[in-house]
């Protein structure tokens, strides 16, 4: 049963200082929406441990503790997937976690994550390559214009 409208929720005295400063640090924010977000990201990392939430220039994303964004991870996945289909779930793991420098463990939680929500981390991988065409695209249009090959 899905349930919609308010829900009444009581905070102590010192959880309800630190939402309030949160809010206050993050224009945009409304104590609701803030709360949701929080309690939000709290479920994810309690169903994936290695998982923690930061921000950043393209806003709020899943990262793996100590390590890179999970939409990093889910992309060198697939580019080592792609580079040698034949390797093995084991092998591209493994690919993967020694080129990131991180324990295989992590790699798996990045894919794990992504297959919970492949919206979300799709979406991300959709702008960071998006974002890499436009720098590549500037960077070949100076070059043309000042004449460098």
């Amino acid at each position: 049963m899905q349930r919609k409208g308010p829900v009444n929720v009581r905070f102590t005295s010192a959880v309800e200082r630190r939402l309030a400063a949160f809010v206050a640090t993050h224009p945009g924010l409304s104590l609701s929406s803030a709360t949701n977000r929080l309690v939000d990201e709290s479920l994810r990392m309690g169903e994936h441990p290695g998982v923690m939430f930061r921000e950043g220039p393209g806003g709020r994303r899943a990262g793996l503790i100590g390590g890179p964004d999970v939409w990093e991870v889910v992309r060198a996945v697939r580019s080592a997937r792609a580079a040698e289909p034949e390797l093995s779930e084991d092998a591209v793991v493994d690919v993967v976690a020694t080129n990131a420098d991180l324990p295989g463990r992590l790699v798996h939680v990045a894919v794990q994550y992504w297959a919970t929500y492949p919206e979300e981390i799709d979406a991300e991988i959709d702008a960071a390559d998006h974002a890499e065409e436009q720098a590549e695209q500037a960077w070949l249009r100076t070059r043309t214009l000042l004449g460098r090959p």
